[in-house]
């Protein structure tokens, strides 16, 4: 079984979209392990995207996931990491195809619905950092 994060973005949370999203992941068979109601401090945005900081568009992307509270959440399932990945669609949300969840909710490479982890070592160490251990169940 595998293990990968999800982050419900403001655009997500704005347009409450977070039960339509989270009963995809359920129909598909994955289990919650954790949830919770966060806001997204500068300092947690800056570790979650180190790979990107120095990018010209990071302080958008920065301004764009502190603009509200996000959930984030730990799920778990066979191939989980491929298997979201693939219902969620290309990061750019207008090349995502219907179907999918950016291809029917997201607007942009940003504004894009939900992060979800992209490799399994990926997924431990972000589940690791938005939840302390005795916060995941399973």
């Amino acid at each position: 079984m595998q293990r990968t994060l999800i982050i419900f973005k403001p655009d997500c949370m704005e347009k409450k979209l977070v039960g339509t999203v989270l009963d995809r992941f359920e129909r598909a068979d994955f289990t919650i392990l954790g949830i919770k109601m966060i806001r997204l401090t500068p300092e947690l945005l800056r570790e979650h995207y180190a790979h990107v900081a120095d990018r010209p568009f990071y302080p958008n992307l920065e301004h764009f996931m502190n603009s509200r509270p996000v959930i984030v959440m730990a799920l778990e399932g066979k191939g989980a990491i491929g298997r979201v990945r693939e219902m969620l669609g290309p990061t750019d949300a207008t090349k995502a195809p219907k179907g999918t969840i950016r291809g029917d909710f997201g607007t942009g490479s940003t504004v894009n619905v939900v992060h979800a982890s992209d490799s399994v070592e990926n997924g431990r160490i972000e589940i690791a950092r938005f939840f302390k251990p005795e916060e995941i169940f399973g």
